[in-house]
């Protein structure tokens, strides 16, 4: 089926860099794109990168103990730099 899309010319201009890059055509990168929206939407899955988001909440106070050992190290003055 064919239809008329407006898109921005900046969305436009990337959308022919990645395809090319890819080596698709302009038609098979909007398909996919458009296939996966779909997708997504149909079933409310969230993106993959959303899926990972919040999951390592429990290391967060391991990093801060770490980041502060880490702060106290590099405030040492060794001899040899103090003159």
């Amino acid at each position: 089926m064919k239809t008329t899309l407006e898109i921005r010319d900046d969305l436009l201009r990337r959308a022919k860099a990645l395809a090319l890059a890819r080596g698709m055509t302009l038609k098979e990168l909007f398909s996919e794109a458009l296939e996966e929206r779909v997708r997504r939407g149909a079933s409310r899955e969230k993106p993959a990168w959303r899926k990972l988001s919040g999951q390592l909440r429990s290391l967060h106070a391991e990093t801060r103990k770490i980041q502060a050992r880490v702060d106290a190290e590099f405030e040492q003055i060794d001899d040899e730099d103090k003159a």
